[in-house]
């Protein structure tokens, strides 16, 4: 069991790590507040959504699901819209907003749903999570099969912690928002060529 949980957190690792729609958002939520704890709505929302969409996947469902090509290229289809506009909404993100860290104003409501969207909807971390984990997960049956997808699971909640985490310190050091803006241009270009990506890879 201990070959298992080392296989599927190694791989978790090696598939969160690129830096993408999903951890440039909890990233750069985590850099515009000046307190960790107000990052954490967002961090418990991306954790949740993965270890849904995990589950789903060692269990098979997900598969079944991108196995129907309409729906498939529907889901796809969405995705890469949304992309698109998460990308426009960060590169319009004024160095203003680095100034909300005093507060941390920035509403509980919108950072779930936010997080929510590029977590659910992100087809770049779907087809990542169907076609490997899911994948990978064959190779296991039983109590092996779910100290995999445990590992997992396990790789995502440190992660997004450490992530939001790591943000607030970068956030802390830019006084002025420069550095903001230039994580927002950043993210932006990150989200787009993501959905670029997908859309070259589904044609």
């Amino acid at each position: 069991m201990l070959t298992s949980a080392l296989h599927g957190f190694l791989l978790a690792l090696g598939l969160i790590l690129p830096l993408g729609a999903q951890n440039a958002f909890i990233f750069n939520l985590g850099a515009r507040n000046a307190q960790f704890r107000r990052t954490l709505p967002a961090v418990v929302t991306a954790a949740l959504c993965d270890t849904c969409l995990l589950a789903l996947a060692v269990l098979g469902v997900s598969v079944l699901i991108f196995g129907i090509p309409v729906l498939k290229g529907f889901l796809l289809a969405g995705g890469i819209l949304f992309l698109l506009y998460m990308g426009w909404t960060t590169w319009r993100s004024s160095a203003e907003e680095g100034k909300t860290r005093q507060t941390g104003a920035y509403p509980v409501r919108k950072q779930i749903a936010y997080t929510m969207s590029v977590s659910l909807l992100n087809p770049h971390a779907i087809m990542d999570t169907v076609g490997v984990i899911g994948t990978s997960s064959l190779n296991y049956a039983g109590a092996e099969k779910w100290m995999f997808a445990c590992a997992c699971i396990l790789v995502s909640w440190l992660w997004f912690v450490a992530l939001a985490w790591a943000g607030r310190m970068v956030g802390s050091l830019d006084r002025t928002g420069k550095l903001l803006r230039v994580l927002n241009r950043v993210s932006a270009v990150v989200i787009w060529f993501s959905a670029a990506m997908m859309l070259y890879l589904w044609l």
